[in-house]
């Protein structure tokens, strides 16, 4: 990923309200659009400009081509809090970030997440790599808001039964690694749709921990269609289940590897 720099100059008297007000909402768009990466944009004002410091998944991620319609009806605002839209400057990539996919067409997708992870949460079946989300179709109301939402839900669970404190551990597994949860349904319907946009398979990401022994695991079905699904070798050295027909991927349990 890349560290950006966007400068907003004033062109005539504002408030800092109004001005804050104008950049945050052109800085949410930005990332429900998948053009930024993260929750965290610290902003300061200097000499009657304001700077915003980004994460981008690529070089050329806040290109015009890449916006989206309320990318561009927030750069309009800017106008009216009395700023002109904003200088990009790539300060450099981030030698502590994940890269991103460079594939043209890849031949499938994953969708993919931890508490770990700041990037795309949806993943390149060809080099598992994360894509920029803005290089697929808008999964509802023009942008990516319902997918990074989901990828918030999903993360905080997992932080919550990676740190094991608290009865809400259980809870968060379920709706992990339970298909009749109701971040799974959200998760498969967010799936199919990019699916329906694309036109290649995506796979969802089924966690799984627990179970009774490895044995048990390795001769686990899928727990939608209960055919077999396990690989001869793993995904990305990964995903040790993979089901074509459901379109979901899954590992061994994390207590028997």
């Amino acid at each position: 990923m890349y560290i950006v720099d966007l400068t907003f100059d004033c062109y005539q008297d504002t408030t800092l309200e109004a001005a804050e007000q104008a950049i945050v909402r052109l800085v949410n768009a930005l990332r429900f659009n998948g053009q930024i990466i993260g929750e965290e944009f610290p902003t300061t004002l200097k000499d009657g400009f304001f700077i915003t410091r980004v994460m981008c998944p690529e070089e050329d991620a806040l290109h015009p081509l890449n916006h989206s319609p309320f990318v561009k009806f927030s750069l309009d605002k800017l106008n009216e809090a009395g700023l002109l839209q904003p200088k990009v400057k790539v300060i450099g990539q981030d030698i502590h970030s994940n890269g991103s996919d460079t594939c043209t067409s890849p031949s499938s997708y994953i969708l993919y997440t931890t508490y770990l992870h700041t990037c795309s949460p949806l993943y390149c079946g060809d080099d598992f790599m994360p894509v920029p989300l803005y290089k697929v179709p808008a999964v509802a109301n023009g942008d990516f808001k319902a997918l990074l939402k989901w990828q918030e839900d999903w993360q905080a669970c997992d932080q919550i039964q990676i740190n094991g404190a608290t009865r809400c551990e259980f809870a968060a597994i379920k709706e992990l690694a339970d298909i009749d949860s109701d971040l799974f349904r959200r998760g498969m319907d967010l799936s199919k749709r990019i699916r329906y946009l694309t036109k290649k398979p995506v796979y969802y990401y089924l966690y799984r921990v627990g179970g009774l022994s490895k044995e048990q695991e390795l001769s686990r079905k899928c727990p939608k269609c209960h055919g077999d699904w396990r690989l001869d070798e793993p995904w990305f050295g990964l995903f040790d289940f993979r089901c074509d027909d459901c379109e979901l991927v899954s590992n061994i349990s994390w207590d028997f590897q």
